[in-house]
C-alpha cells in the first residue's frame, strides 16, 4: 500500500519556517540602518573604481567597500532564508495560513527596500523606471490574487515559471548593484532590465489567466 505524505498542523505560528520569514522582515530595518548610518561612511560611491582594482587596499575606499559588502551580505542572506523557509515547510510538512500570508510579503518588502536604496545611488531614468515597474507589478499582482481568491479562483493566478525566473533575475541584479563595483555595474543594469522584461511578461500571464473573470459584467 502506498504511503501518504503526512502534513503537520502547527500548534503555533512560531515554527521554524515562519521564524525564518519573520527574520527576513527584521533584516529590512537592519538593511536600511547599514545603508545610511553612520553617515560618515561613503555610500553610493563606487567601491572599486576601474583604475584602482590593482590597489584594492586603498584606505579611501575601505569604508565604502565595507558598507556595500555588508548590505550585499544582508540581502543575500534574506534571499537564502526565502528559499530555506519554503524548503523546510515542505520537508517538515508544516504549513500555516500565517506563513502563506507572510512569506510573499517579506519578499516584496525586502526587494522594495533594496530598490529604493539603489534608486538613490543611481539617480537616473533607467533605475527609477525599473524600480517603479517592479514595485507596481507586485502591487498589481497582489491585488489581482486577492480578488481572484475572493472568487475562489486563486489557483488560476498561481506563481508561474516566468514569475520564478523574474525573481531570480531580480535577486541577482540587485545583488550585483548593491556591491557597487564599477566593473560589474553594466552587468547589473543588463540583469535589471531583463528582470523588468520578465516582470512585465509574468504580469501579462497573470492578467491573461484572470481575463475571463475580469471581463464578466
Amino acid at each position: 500500500m502506498p504511503t501518504q505524505s503526512r502534513q503537520t498542523v502547527p500548534t503555533t505560528i512560531f515554527n521554524l519556517p515562519n521564524n525564518l520569514t519573520i527574520a527576513r522582515i527584521v533584516m529590512i530595518p537592519l538593511f536600511v540602518l547599514i545603508a545610511y548610518y553612520p553617515p560618515a561612511l561613503g555610500i553610493g560611491v563606487s567601491a572599486i573604481p576601474d583604475n584602482a582594482i590593482a590597489r584594492l587596499g586603498m584606505m579611501e575606499y575601505s569604508n565604502s567597500m565595507l558598507r556595500h559588502f555588508l548590505l550585499t551580505f544582508v540581502f543575500v542572506l534574506a534571499a537564502l532564508t526565502d528559499w530555506l523557509d519554503g524548503f523546510l515547510a515542505r520537508k517538515m510538512g508544516i504549513t500555516s495560513a500565517f506563513g502563506r500570508f507572510l512569506d510573499p510579503v517579506a519578499d516584496k518588502l525586502m526587494v522594495a527596500a533594496a530598490l529604493v536604496v539603489l534608486v538613490q545611488w543611481h539617480a537616473n531614468i533607467v533605475m527609477a523606471t525599473c524600480a517603479i515597474v517592479i514595485i507596481s507589478r507586485e502591487i498589481a499582482v497582489s491585488a489581482l490574487r486577492e480578488w481572484m481568491a475572493e472568487l475562489g479562483a486563486r489557483t488560476s493566478v498561481a506563481v508561474s515559471y516566468v514569475g520564478k525566473l523574474k525573481t531570480a533575475f531580480q535577486m541577482i541584479a540587485i545583488t550585483v548593484l548593491l556591491l557597487n563595483w564599477q566593473s560589474l555595474q553594466m552587468i547589473g543594469y543588463v540583469l535589471m532590465v531583463i528582470a523588468v522584461i520578465l516582470t512585465l511578461w509574468s504580469m501579462l500571464i497573470y492578467l491573461k489567466a484572470a481575463w475571463p473573470y475580469l471581463k464578466r459584467p
